[in-house]
């Protein structure tokens, strides 16, 4: 499946960002989804995760309670809300995703993915 990414760009701390996925894939709810970043000078990392059904998900620690990841199969989409956006969020971010039987499966390492966007700069400045 073919992902792209928008929705970056600078904004100041304390503020907020949507970043959207769009997939090519009509069945994409048949896909489990996940956003990662890389920021300045360091190795990607894992962000959010979503189910192809949307019903569960994961955050890793720093961004639980600022960001939601959710999506919209209908229009073969995931979203990321970030909120509360804090200076060491700067990275470009990328989405993923890979097929799963199972609806409610979600997965954290990136070596579990297999498809990937080119990524979107957000930079939050202090």
């Amino acid at each position: 499946v073919q992902l792209v990414e928008s929705g970056g760009g600078l904004v100041q701390a304390g503020g907020s960002l949507r970043l959207s996925c769009a997939a090519s894939q009509r069945t994409f709810r048949n896909y489990a989804a996940g956003w990662f970043r890389q920021p300045p000078g360091k190795e990607r990392e894992f962000v959010a995760a979503s189910s192809g059904s949307g019903v569960r998900t994961y955050y890793t620690d720093s961004v639980k309670g600022r960001f939601t990841i959710s999506r919209d199969n209908t229009k073969n989409t995931v979203y990321l809300q970030m909120n509360n956006l804090k200076p060491e969020d700067t990275a470009v971010y990328y989405c993923a995703a890979r097929a799963t039987y199972y609806s409610n499966s979600y997965y954290q390492r990136s070596e579990d993915y297999d498809d990937w966007g080119q990524g979107t700069q957000v930079t939050v400045s202090s």
